[in-house]
């Protein structure tokens, strides 16, 4: 009778260790949503796909949480799942297509908002970009610092900062064309 009682004490506490790690890791999603609704947002091509992708996310986050080391805020690593769970799901379903795949962002400048219409040629500029540029911008205009930027994309602080530099004169471009 004992061996029952300790198998039974045994499998109970796993139970309870598992629903205090989902309840917290269901909090620190609901606090950083926001950043999985807008990388979905800009990566989705309709509100079917949005749909599949922030589901794919929140999986791949709940299987991956396990191997969050703590050396980097929660959000950083969400941001970082989330963007790999979005572009392997793009080469699965090999679209390429990329013109259309940013509904909404956030139009965030240094000094304050930009006015609707300047919001919307910026939109349509971001568009354009290609997949990892379109990420470091989005990121850079989220307040996210190119050492975070370099070590959510596996790349250097310094290609961060030629990259953003060169995605700005390519904005510029887009802009006054």
């Amino acid at each position: 009778m004992t061996e029952r009682t300790k198998r039974v004490s045994y499998t109970v506490t796993p139970i309870k260790y598992y629903y205090v790690i989902e309840a917290q890791f269901l909090d620190l999603v609901r606090q950083n949503q926001g950043i999985i609704y807008k990388l979905v947002a800009l990566y989705a091509n309709d509100a079917e796909e949005k749909k599949d992708l922030y589901q794919e996310v929140l999986l791949q986050a709940w299987k991956g949480c396990a191997n969050f080391r703590q050396d980097a805020k929660f959000s950083t690593w969400l941001y970082r799942t989330c963007l790999n769970t979005i572009f392997t799901q793009k080469r699965k379903k090999h679209r390429l297509d990329y013109k259309d795949s940013l509904e909404a962002i956030s139009p965030a400048v240094q000094n304050g908002s930009v006015q609707k219409e300047d919001g919307v040629r910026l939109q349509q500029a971001i568009k354009k970009l290609s997949e990892t540029d379109r990420a470091i911008i989005s990121m850079n205009l989220d307040g996210y610092e190119n050492s975070e930027i370099g070590e959510m994309l596996g790349i250097s602080n310094n290609h961060v900062s030629v990259k953003l530099h060169r995605i700005k004169q390519q904005l510029a471009n887009l802009l006054t064309q």
